[in-house]
């Protein structure tokens, strides 16, 4: 058997708005944040456990989008890439990001780091929940991770560079 992984980036933020690159800071939902973000426990039903991301913007996400009708956990391995001295600078600060796949920022994490610890929480689901549908709620450096680990292969360095192209959602079997 396998696990059904679905992964949802967390909903629109007033950072994301402001281009700003949040990191390992809460973030807050914006109003259209808010709105998606319940629009998301409609989309996706029929999960058997939510996990997310502790950060405030993950864990706000899956408040509006499930309430208390599916199981919810925060697990910190989920978190965004932590940008050290430049959590909360705007997002331009952050190029060139292909520096930062190996090399931590300065006073934080790499996106290799990200991805070590995505690799370890996939462990642990899989161990867990063999035959069920698990949801997980994370940023944009898990979703490089989950591309790299059990989507196409496609390398770090190809994915930390590419633009963002939103959809409702990602699917592997895990």
């Amino acid at each position: 058997m396998t696990v059904k992984l679905v992964y949802e980036t967390h909903s629109i933020t007033v950072d994301n708005e402001r281009g700003v690159a949040t990191g390992w800071l809460p973030g807050e939902l914006s109003g259209e944040g808010r709105r998606l973000a319940a629009e998301l426990g409609v989309r996706r039903p029929g999960v058997d456990a939510v996990f997310s991301s502790d950060l405030r913007r993950a864990v706000d996400t899956v408040d509006l989008a499930y309430g208390d009708r599916v199981p919810r956990f925060q697990d910190w391995r989920l978190r965004e890439c932590d940008y050290g001295e430049l959590n909360g600078a705007p997002v331009e600060s952050l190029t060139p990001r292909l520096r930062y796949v190996d090399e931590p920022f300065r006073g934080g994490q790499s996106y290799r780091q990200v991805l070590d610890l995505t690799r370890s929480f996939l462990e642990d689901i899989k161990a867990l929940y063999d035959g069920r549908t698990v949801l997980v709620v994370a940023h944009s450096a898990n979703r490089w991770a989950l591309r790299n680990l059990l989507g196409d292969g496609t390398p770090l360095e190809d994915l930390v560079d590419a633009p963002f192209e939103w959809q409702p959602g990602w699917e592997y079997d895990l």
